[in-house]
């Protein structure tokens, strides 16, 4: 202290050093206490607030220091310390911009070492959701627990909070107390880690059975008025008025199928990541110029249906919305939740919004992981949504490391059964008041080409000729956007969705070009009668070979521009053809031409549809208390995988689905027996393709990390053992035994 006393004798130039040596210096204690101490699971954000104090804490020095000394007889040098200022100025600023780039990776590092991964037999040990399968005894130690499936963090936070229940006080306010019940009771009710005690299942239904009951709705007054205060949801709030009688018929006719009555009220968060100003994207400026549509509709659609099922919603299309509402859990800086109702059940986000999610609530956020269903259109893979292993395995992408359950993905088709299928409505212009307009229209032999900008008809003239020897050739383009097409393309511009249908109910062929992929497009062709000529890819379309795929996290391959409507719907409405083979071209065209096939629309992607899917989805998928095994167990039907193939595609050629809920019941060689599959030996390891088998030694290899079951992952050596499921005709996303009815048509 004594040479800290001779260094602020000294002259200003001298005290301003010695204020950066002392702020240096504390700014780097904060970083080293970071790093080797973590008794309140602080992360980025904590971090961030500490630096900003300290900051202040400067500044304010700085000021004092200069009101001192301006009229001094230094008071020439004080003219430097405006520069000074802006310069530290400039140097935070990098600092807690470099700070916001290693926010992810900090915060996967804190995830590792909560989780205390020590069950590896790999080499390679990854940490992010790793939980054994633990022996009788050690289950007999857990308070009567005989299962932890579901739950991939549920032991290393029992071992972690065995050792640092202390830590917080907040703790023993949970009625933690040292004893491992005390510990899983914490981990199951208050933070959803573990499993509930089986003694307390009875208990904790009967509290959710005395809450308020939500009861479905027959006008969309309601929501329509709270769309109106929102400017960046002008779209979804028109076109859900476009479509009012058509969701009201719809929730109605649900109501007389299933029973509605008795399901408890949930409390839901709705933030539009995509529409914050935050986001920078501008989609709610460019909705009405052209701009992007598929995720609006989605989220139009289940705005829509969450209400009409008769739920509290809340929207939100700002951060600042975000923090208000989130206000009372922000400031929370205890390792524990704060006591009381919880403030959500249920939060809808798309990726950016998670981001800004985890941003808002800082420490408080892992006590919400559960509650998140991701909208996510083409699908995260568990590679990599695993922070280590897309890290080991160097996949770049700025979508994935989330340790999700691949379950809380919803996607737009049923492209990736890792995840969920929340899907979209195809809206419908015409209905029975129409019929009089419909007779009036007749259908020719007219082919309307799928694509609005040139560049999708580059490459493609060859392949329009064959075309255009069987029907005459429409297109919807801009003007400015046809420099580079033949002649005989009859073209009608940018047309409005109604008029659009109209053109559809004349047109025979809707003619696919291979790009846009997986758009909605092609089912509103088909729900006008229409034929859809889709175009195979060989060799099919991913990361590996194509760039638009580069950066999504998934390695799903495309076998043609839209592999539902070639796999769910098929003939006579969908015929897939190689372009680059003139022969099949021609034969498929004259067999369509021959067809007369009626407007058709999967149940899943009407009104209806939507509401039951998602309904059950809000009732069955839970990913804190998991108080029962969904799908039902009576749905599995295990299968073999050849080496080098993956469950997808085993499944896929059963006409079934990968169902990965039932990856924990397989995970044990006393469930493989029943199934005969016998093991000699077993060992766990953790990667994509277990579990499987080794023929070679008749060794079954177990999955130690539940976070990498994965229907997508397979093995040129293992045979994978694979959980499939069969499916309603029409809303594939349950099986049989999910749903009252069979079939939907």
């Amino acid at each position: 202290m004594k040479m800290f006393g001779n260094l602020f004798r000294r002259n200003a130039s001298q005290k301003l050093s010695a204020l950066l040596l002392i702020f240096g210096f504390i700014w780097g204690l904060v970083l080293l206490r970071f790093t080797f101490q973590q008794p309140k699971h602080q992360n980025s954000a904590e971090l961030r607030e500490q630096i900003l104090e300290l900051s202040k804490r400067y500044v304010r020095a700085l000021a004092e220091e200069n009101q001192n000394a301006i009229d001094g007889p230094h008071g020439a040098s004080m003219a430097g310390y405006a520069d000074l200022k802006r310069t530290i100025a400039v140097l935070l600023d990098d600092i807690l911009q470099r700070l916001g780039k290693l926010e992810n990776k900090v915060d996967d590092m804190i995830a590792s070492r909560l989780t205390n991964n020590t069950n590896s037999t790999n080499s390679n040990s990854m940490s992010a959701g790793a939980s054994k399968q633990m022996n009788n005894q050690e289950f007999s130690d857990l308070c009567g627990l005989t299962s932890i499936d579901g739950f991939p963090y549920c032991e290393g936070k029992i071992k972690w909070l065995k050792e640092m229940w202390k830590s917080e006080s907040c703790y023993a306010n949970y009625g933690v107390n040292g004893s491992t019940c005390s510990f899983i009771k914490y981990l199951s009710e208050v933070e959803s880690f573990c499993p509930l005690l089986p003694e307390r299942i009875k208990m904790i239904a009967a509290a959710i059975s005395l809450k308020p009951k939500a009861k479905f709705l027959t006008s969309l007054d309601g929501l329509l008025a709270v769309l109106a205060e929102h400017e960046e949801l002008t779209w979804i709030k028109l076109r859900i008025e476009r479509m009012k009688e058509k969701w009201i018929t719809a929730v109605k006719a649900l109501a007389k199928k299933h029973n509605l009555e008795n399901r408890p009220q949930k409390k839901i968060l709705l933030h539009l990541g995509l529409l914050t100003k935050e986001s920078g994207f501008k989609i709610a400026e460019n909705v009405f110029k052209g701009g992007p549509l598929g995720e609006l509709v989605q989220w139009s659609d289940l705005i829509t249906s969450v209400y009409l099922l008769g739920h509290n919603i809340i929207l939100s299309t700002s951060v600042d919305e975000l923090k208000r509402y989130l206000s009372i859990v922000t400031g929370n800086k205890d390792g524990c939740p704060i006591r009381g109702d919880k403030l959500l059940d249920l939060i809808y986000i798309d990726i950016v919004g998670l981001k800004q999610l985890k941003s808002v609530l800082g420490t408080s956020f892992t006590h919400y992981r559960c509650l998140l269903r991701v909208l996510d259109s083409f699908g995260t893979e568990p590679e990599f949504n695993h922070a280590e292993y897309s890290k080991i395995k160097n996949h770049a992408s700025p979508w994935g490391k989330l340790n999700l359950i691949p379950k809380q993905f919803y996607n737009m088709f049923p492209h990736t059964p890792d995840n969920s299928f929340l899907g979209f409505v195809v809206e419908e212009y015409f209905n029975e008041n129409h019929i009089a307009l419909l007779n009036t229209i007749s259908r020719t032999n007219k082919a309307l080409v799928y694509g609005k900008l040139a560049d999708y008809w580059k490459d493609k003239i060859p392949f329009l000729d064959i075309v255009r020897k069987y029907a005459e050739i429409h297109g919807t383009f801009h003007e400015k956007h046809n420099v580079l097409l033949p002649n005989y393309v009859i073209n009608h511009g940018i047309l409005s969705g109604h008029n659009l249908q109209l053109l559809l109910r004349e047109i025979k062929i809707f003619v696919g070009l291979g790009f846009p992929y997986e758009g909605p497009a092609p089912l509103e062709a088909i729900a006008n009668g229409c034929i859809f000529l889709n175009i195979r890819f060989q060799p099919p379309k991913s990361r590996k070979n194509t760039l638009f795929f580069q950066g999504k996290p998934t390695f799903r391959e495309l076998p043609s521009q839209h592999p539902y409507a070639e796999m769910y719907i098929g003939k006579p409405h969908v015929w897939t053809v190689n372009i680059e083979n003139r022969s099949e071209v021609e034969e498929a065209l004259r067999q369509m031409m021959k067809q007369e096939v009626k407007p058709h629309l999967p149940y899943e992607f009407t009104c209806e549809g939507m509401l039951e899917r998602l309904n059950i989805f809000i009732e069955k998928q839970d990913f804190c208390l998991q108080r029962e095994i969904w799908p039902p167990i009576n749905a599995l039907r295990v299968k073999m995988a050849k080496p080098s193939q993956s469950c997808v595609e085993v499944c896929q050629k059963e006409q079934l689905i990968c169902e990965p809920a039932f990856f924990y019941h397989l995970n044990k060689v006393t469930e493989l027996k029943r199934y005969q599959i016998k093991c000699n030996t077993s060992k766990k390891e953790h990667d994509l393709y277990l579990p499987a088998f080794n023929r070679q030694n008749q060794m079954c290899l177990l999955q130690s990390d539940y976070l990498l079951f994965s229907c997508a992952g397979s093995h040129e050596v293992y045979n994978r053992i694979c959980p499939c499921r069969d499916y309603v005709k029409g809303q594939v996303a349950f099986c049989q035994a999910c749903v009252e009815g069979k079939e939907h048509n």
